[in-house]
Parts: C-alpha cells; sequence; structure tokens
C-alpha cells in the first residue's frame, strides 16, 4: 500500500474505534489483513471482542452448524455474519451494539485454481440488518498479497459501513480492476 493507502486505513479504523460497536469477526481464506489493520491501530479494544479463523472443513461446520452448500458465496458469508453477532451479544453483554463480520474467500495460492477467484462479506447486527457484498476478482491480475489487499479493504469498508462512520466513495478505494465489480445481497431478518 502506498502512504497515501496506509493514512486513509488509518483514518478509517480510527473512526471505527470511535463508535461503541463491538465486532466479532470471522474469516476463512482471506481478509486476515483487516484483522491487522484493525489490531494496528490504538482503540482495538474498545471495538474487537473476537476474531476467529474457521479454515478447516470441520471448524467451518461447526460454526454454522451444517455444511454450507457452497463455503465462498453470500449465504454463507451471511451464515457466519449471523453467528458472529450472536457471539458478539454474549460478549459484550448486551451494553453496546453488537455487529457480526464475515468473510469467507479463495484467492491465489501455491498452486493453480480451476474456479474463480472470489470473496464475500458479510455483516449482520439486529439494528442495522444483513447485508453481502460478493467480488469476484480478474484471476491473475494480482498475486496473493494483492488479491487479500482487495478483500480486506472490502471487508474494512463492510465494517465501516455498519458502524456509521463509511465515508463513501472519497474515502477507502478497493482498488478494484476493469471488470470487477461488487454485488450486494440484502437478508430479511426472520
Amino acid at each position: 500500500m502506498t502512504e497515501d493507502a496506509d493514512a486513509l486505513v488509518e483514518s478509517l479504523v480510527k473512526r471505527i474505534h470511535g463508535v461503541p460497536h463491538k465486532v466479532v469477526y470471522v474469516f476463512s481464506g482471506a481478509g486476515s489483513q483487516a484483522l491487522n489493520w484493525l489490531l494496528a491501530v490504538p482503540g482495538a479494544s474498545r471495538t474487537l471482542l473476537e476474531a476467529t479463523v474457521p479454515y478447516a472443513q470441520s471448524s467451518m461446520v461447526d460454526l454454522l452448524g451444517s455444511e454450507p452448500a457452497e463455503y465462498v458465496s453470500a449465504e454463507t458469508a451471511l451464515a457466519m455474519a449471523v453467528a458472529a453477532e450472536e457471539r458478539a451479544y454474549v460478549l459484550a453483554d448486551g451494553s453496546s451494539p453488537a455487529i457480526g463480520l464475515a468473510c469467507t474467500a479463495t484467492i491465489a495460492t501455491d498452486r493453480e485454481k480451476r474456479g474463480d477467484h472470489r470473496c464475500a462479506v458479510a455483516v449482520s447486527s439486529r439494528g442495522g440488518g444483513e447485508w453481502a457484498y460478493t467480488l469476484t476478482l480478474a484471476k491473475g491480475e494480482r498475486d496473493r498479497a494483492g488479491e487479500e489487499d482487495v478483500v480486506s479493504r472490502l471487508v474494512l469498508r463492510t465494517l465501516a459501513q455498519a458502524c456509521g462512520v463509511d465515508d463513501g466513495a472519497g474515502g477507502l478505494s478497493l482498488g478494484l480492476l476493469d471488470g470487477e465489480g461488487v454485488e450486494v445481497t440484502e437478508a430479511q431478518r426472520s
């Protein structure tokens, strides 16, 4: 990242840490840089309650209660976010708005992948609703670190939106390439 991008990330994280929201973050496949950014800025203990990485298939099944039809999808990310929100409410003791944040992804690795490189990032909160963003990355255009950066930016912007501090298009760019776009899925709470 450039110095300007670093400054934008730090500024956004400071705004996230400045609100009373409490977050449980669950991620698999990518999104680890977002956790690093949250922890690198003073005030993380005011925001982050817990972060978990259900990387093994059995760990994801344990989190969700059953095996997902597709591991990287809006539906799976939403189910992960709901589970994270439930955990956030337990850990926050109802003292603050609780948010479940989730990311599931498949990105560049040390072997060739047959399918797309993609991610789904979701958020769940009783006051703010549930939604997911999906993004298919231009395969072969970035290395793993480059794809991780894009996914983590999407995670951070999603959290900022859930916390009510997202400054929209003037803020942190996702760094998308031509042909890449983010799709939104809104869920109705039952």
